[in-house]
């Protein structure tokens, strides 16, 4: 078994709850009255010159803000990362023509403001394992006479012991409903699996088929999307028939729709990276999809179409791939990012790159050399090739009759795992 240091949070509730939980709450409300000062500030900025502000700039805006010294200033700068950091996703949806997509919302429930999450950089904290007691510090604002922190007595799950990561580096205060928890993010030393083989499999990801894969020696499956584009309807719907869209209702729906595309990502992962160790496969190669709502030759937004626009945004590829990356490295699997550029229109047999030969949405057609392929399998092996070129485009003899007929795995809402096609339940 190999080392690796990688990152990690785990829960903590708090055996004091009933001595911090004030103290707790002003910081979760000043969190919440700072977003709402930056909101606002954003807004004026974007009526007045269609421009958000980086958060960056935010923060050197309203440093001078009474609001701003409630919390640790790290605590500050972490709430208007958040904030700006929402108003870009919010613009990118609506760039790629997402009319439903609204922008962050101010925090209140009423007139009262929510208790928000509070983050505690490495000044804003400070942590006594031998005890299990975190120091959290008050901004300026909220500090009276001696008590310029919170002292909250931890309690950790007993297979983690914070004494012995490589370090802390955020502590949180999560409001759940009910009480006030903590979140340690640390950096952790643990045990990864020796590589399965030296194999290499392709991974296209895609707006019907959410996953095509291409293995190294000769076949392929794809993971369809239908589910999560089930849930979008029926979500959107339940949605809309509520009376307001920011209303208890509606947060619920938004909440469970949520809960449900992150369960898929977990299960998705877990299931392809089980498929790898399976397989033999030491190298996951993955399509860098970082550029694709943007236009090559002017940067400007694609225009996809009015649903094309909506599946796109909605498409969690950089979600998808930290959680497969997170996954693999377990299992002493590689995770490598290339370029997507001209997959889709190359011949993962013989090179020859045509944009026509993909006829249709899922079927390629190569006019050189006759191949006939899933469009998605074809994007699937001409990215595995960048980084383990095939018999095939080498010149030997492969056959490429797998390149058409990929195994079909779907998502079965009984058991919430995927099965094979014949083998699913619903």
């Amino acid at each position: 078994m190999a080392k690796q240091v990688v990152t990690r949070t785990y829960t903590a509730s708090i055996r004091n709850q009933s001595r911090v939980s004030d103290d707790l709450d002003s910081l979760g409300f000043a969190a919440s009255k700072l977003w709402n000062v930056g909101r606002w500030t954003i807004s004026c900025v974007w009526d007045e010159i269609d421009y958000i502000p980086e958060h960056d700039e935010l923060t050197a805006y309203l440093k001078s803000h009474e609001r701003y010294d409630d919390l640790h200033s790290q605590s500050s700068q972490r709430v208007l990362q958040e904030l700006a950091e929402a108003f870009h996703g919010w613009y990118g949806k609506r760039r790629n023509g997402d009319t439903r997509a609204n922008p962050p919302g101010y925090r209140k429930h009423g007139d009262e403001h929510p208790r928000s999450t509070v983050t505690f950089k490495a000044a804003g904290f400070k942590l006594d394992t031998q005890y299990n007691r975190v120091r959290l510090s008050k901004g300026s604002n909220l500090k009276e006479y001696w008590s310029d922190f919170i002292l909250c007595e931890y309690q950790i799950r007993p297979d983690v012991d914070l004494s012995t990561v490589e370090n802390v580096q955020q502590v949180r205060a999560v409001w759940t409903g009910d009480e006030w928890e903590l979140h340690f993010v640390c950096k952790v030393e643990i045990e990864v699996s020796e590589s399965p083989g030296e194999k290499t499999v392709g991974v296209d990801l895609g707006i019907n088929n959410f996953a095509a894969l291409a293995y190294e020696d000769g076949h392929s499956e794809l993971y369809p999307l239908n589910c999560l584009k089930q849930d979008d309807y029926y979500f959107s719907k339940r949605i809309s028939q509520c009376n307001d869209s920011d209303s208890e209702q509606a947060t619920r729906l938004n909440q469970k729709k949520s809960r449900r595309r992150t369960h898929y990502f977990h299960t998705l992962s877990k299931h392809i990276v089980q498929r790898c160790v399976e397989e033999g496969v030491g190298t996951i190669v993955v399509g860098d999809l970082s550029g694709i709502r943007e236009d090559e030759e002017n940067g400007e937004a694609k225009n996809w179409g009015k649903n094309g626009n909506l599946d796109l945004h909605s498409w969690a590829f950089d979600r998808f791939t930290d959680l497969l990356e997170y996954k693999a490295e377990m299992e002493g699997i590689t995770v490598e990012q290339v370029s997507e550029r001209d997959t889709s229109k190359s011949c993962s047999c013989c090179g020859r790159e045509r944009k026509a030969n993909r006829v249709e949405r899922g079927l390629y057609v190569c006019d050189e050399c006759g191949t006939v392929a899933n469009a998605d399998v074809n994007g699937a092996e001409n990215i595995r090739q960048k980084v383990s070129p095939s018999p095939a485009t080498d010149g030997g003899d492969r056959s490429n009759g797998w390149l058409a007929q990929p195994s079909v795995y779907l998502f079965d809402l009984e058991s919430g795992c995927f099965a094979p096609r014949e083998q699913a339940t619903s």
